[in-house]
């Protein structure tokens, strides 16, 4: 069972905020040491391309940290936007206090199991874009996001999956059938 101990409990300045569906939280080249928690409601993480197509990285609902990893980690700009795709309570943390040296070694043994596991889900997810057929990331996808799967607009799932939204239909077409 796992402790409820928070690696953001370690951060005096953390700041819980209320944000509404579709507010954006972080834009495309801000530069912040900013971590955000989600304690209620769904966020999202995505970058926008040159022919301002949305490209979705990835979903943080209730109890999942979401964040620009790569810019906080070398203090550089922000390459991915996030928002909220449904009414959210964040709270708001500093990177930094995830590396306090007076953290518990019970929450550091805690904070690398929930590290790891999101980067085997990361991990994952690029195998499967680089190499399985779309049916099999949907199905992994609702496999590994049940919950989710009845929150999410179809058009984004399908975002993250790399694939159109007639695909995506077709795909649970074929799945309803059987």
């Amino acid at each position: 069972m796992e402790n409820n101990l928070n690696i953001f409990d370690f951060d005096p300045n953390a700041k819980t905020r209320h944000y509404k569906k579709g507010e954006i939280i972080q834009r495309k080249g801000e530069v912040n040491g900013y971590t955000f928690y989600v304690k209620q409601g769904l966020l999202r993480s995505y970058i926008i391309d040159s022919k301002a197509k949305e490209h979705i990285f990835m979903f943080a609902p209730e109890g999942w940290v979401i964040a620009d990893v790569e810019s906080l980690e070398f203090h550089s700009p922000t390459e991915l936007f996030i928002d909220c795709l449904e009414d959210a309570e964040v709270m708001i943390f500093n990177h930094d206090c995830l590396f306090q040296p007076e953290s518990s070694r019970e929450t550091i043994i805690q904070s690398a199991k929930r590290l790891y596991r999101r980067m085997g889900v990361l991990q994952r997810r690029v195998i499967m874009q680089m190499s399985s057929p779309a049916v099999d990331r949907y199905n992994y996808f609702v496999q590994t996001y049940a919950e989710l799967a009845h929150r999410i607009p179809q058009h984004m799932i399908a975002s993250y999956l790399g694939i159109t939204p007639q695909a995506l239909s077709t795909i649970r077409g074929k799945k309803i059938k059987k």
